[in-house]
């Protein structure tokens, strides 16, 4: 990508947008309307945005308050962070989502624009970077980033997809800016040139690498998990917002806590739940917010998680999306320390569950699914009850990243069966284990029945 194209994206989010959206700041002294951005299909925001909506818990906290006003949400949809940081910075949307990286643009535009914005919580994260991946067409000849070098890669520009893009080919060896043609797209942009055969590769974050892969579109190149470096999805605030409704904003961070909740304790529901508003596939939804997804869910804003976002700014400041961003004082947890109380150090300290059962089953016609314990059980069952069988999902071998099983790449060594999101990762099993090799699903399932 040339500099100027970067220079003109990182243009377009400061130019204004004047689609009408209310605000904290707006109404009668009575009737007060509360504006939040969300991304519905992003769906690692989803206690902030598409589950907490249609559960309906901040709007009960609002109406609790007791405060003499009468409350309004005004939800608006988006399909990635850069419109909502307008908005932000426009004084037109008071509490938004987004990823890591768009929370440092957020960052920047709000100090650059004297709407200064904080990050107050956390949506979904994975600590080694699985929620992003880097796919290719079903029948790409493509096996490794080594092979993307002078090929056309798809992704959004300044996106968490990117960053993991731009990372994963330094590793490799690349240059991001010179080793291949970057186009900047949008999501859905970027998937359709990839049915189409005009781009090569699609770089992009959830839902839309397992949403292709689910739907036979692509194949996955690059787990993402591969960095081992965190990624995140959090929730802005407006700083003058935060300071004039602090009440209004703990609400807002004790119904996501909530919300939060309500996923860990009914995975399948919340799915079906999110499914049902965004219109993807809950077998997709599942795979990144499930009871073992790639997402764990969790307010906290945790050490390790502000770490990888001071270790992001590099990566936009080379290609001059932001300069300097100052995390420290972006970072503001005082007001989902308040509103969750003694709890808030509880989730601190919590860690990401053990994967001791993420080989997973659901059933069809069934509300829960069924949990095994390797992956040749899974295969063995799949085996047995194939037309029953909703969806199935391991976790890679190396990464533990969750996958489908009918698109992992499978390897025998011996009497194991074990799964692989990549082929890169899989061959380096195979290199380092003498007699193990690589299988096709067919013949894993054969080997497991």
């Amino acid at each position: 990508m040339k500099r100027t194209a970067l220079a003109a994206s990182a243009a377009l989010l400061l130019l204004p947008l004047t689609a009408c959206g209310g605000s904290a700041e707006a109404g009668d002294g009575t009737n007060v309307t509360i504006t939040v951005g969300y991304q519905s299909k992003t769906i690692n925001t989803v206690t902030a945005g598409t589950l907490l909506r249609s559960l309906g818990y901040f709007e009960r906290d609002l109406n609790a308050l007791h405060d003499g006003h009468t409350y309004k949400v005004d939800w608006q949809d988006y399909a990635t962070g850069a419109p909502i940081t307008a908005q932000m910075t426009a004084g037109k949307i008071d509490i938004g989502s987004m990823g890591d990286f768009p929370l440092l643009i957020n960052a920047a535009r709000g100090k650059q624009l004297g709407r200064p914005t904080r990050l107050v919580s956390v949506t979904g994260y994975n600590l080694r970077g699985g929620l992003n991946t880097i796919v290719t067409a079903p029948d790409s000849k493509l096996t490794s980033l080594a092979d993307l070098e002078g090929k056309k890669v798809s992704t959004s520009v300044g996106s968490a997809a990117d960053g993991t893009l731009v990372r994963a080919l330094q590793r490799a060896g690349i240059d991001p800016d010179k080793g291949i043609e970057k186009l900047n797209q949008q999501p859905a942009v970027g998937a359709s040139a990839l049915a189409a055969g005009s781009t090569d590769a699609l770089s992009q974050f959830v839902a839309w690498p397992g949403l292709l892969a689910f739907q036979g579109k692509a194949k996955a190149l690059y787990d993402g998990a591969e960095l081992n470096l965190p990624t995140f999805h959090g929730v802005t605030a407006r700083q003058d917002f935060a300071k004039a409704h602090p009440a209004v904003l703990e609400a807002f961070l004790k119904s996501q806590a909530e919300a939060t909740d309500y996923l860990n304790a009914h995975p399948v529901a919340a799915a079906e739940k999110v499914a049902e508003a965004t219109g993807l596939p809950a077998e997709v939804v599942y795979l990144y917010n499930g009871a073992h997804g790639i997402s764990t869910f969790d307010p906290a804003v945790k050490p390790q998680l502000v770490s990888a976002l001071e270790q992001d700014v590099s990566i936009l400041k080379t290609a001059k999306l932001t300069g300097d961003i100052d995390v420290d004082a972006f970072v503001d947890d005082q007001y989902v320390k308040k509103a969750l109380g003694a709890d808030y150090a509880r989730r601190l300290a919590a860690t990401p569950p053990a994967s001791a059962t993420a080989d997973e089953v659901w059933p069809k016609g069934s509300e829960r699914t069924i949990g095994f314990k390797s992956p040749a059980e899974l295969l063995s069952y799949v085996a047995r009850h194939q037309d029953s069988v909703r969806a199935a999902y391991v976790p890679d071998a190396t990464t533990g990243t969750l996958w489908f099983a009918d698109r992992a790449v499978w390897v025998a060594d011996g009497k194991r069966l074990l799964p692989f999101v990549a082929p890169s990762t899989a061959k380096a099993y195979v290199d380092a284990h003498g007699g193990a090799r690589v299988v096709t699903y067919a013949d894993a399932l054969e080997r497991a029945s």
